[in-house]
């Protein structure tokens, strides 16, 4: 088993989160936020991978005779892509109709939005 995925995992949550921490610009908030969730992408799949593993079929081979690769963390993988797509859209919506009020995506100039 080898360290290498978990720390591209943590490496991108990382970058991602101090981009998130020095973004001026809302859209690029937004990117940063898109690759701290690729960083769960690394993740589950690597806790999910298996070395010499096959598909998880077995009309073609006797039960128990390899490894097979776990279809839930895939399954999970595919979800989290799809769940990170949409808050993406999700949030891109939101700074165009900031935007559109307020003439700028910069955080710093949204007075209104200070509590």
């Amino acid at each position: 088993m080898s360290v290498l995925p978990y720390v591209s995992a943590a490496w991108l949550f990382l970058i991602g989160c101090y981009g998130l921490a020095t973004s001026r610009n809302l859209i690029h908030a937004v990117g940063c936020l898109a690759v701290c969730q690729s960083a769960t992408y690394v993740l589950l799949l690597t806790i999910g991978y298996r070395a010499g593993g096959t598909a998880p079929v077995f009309s073609d081979i006797a039960p128990g005779s390899r490894p097979f690769v776990d279809p839930v963390v895939q399954a999970l993988t595919l979800t989290d892509i799809v769940i990170g797509a949409t808050v993406t859209a999700l949030l891109l919506s939101l700074v165009i109709q900031v935007a559109k009020r307020h003439r700028t995506v910069d955080p710093d100039e949204l007075s209104e939005l200070r509590g």
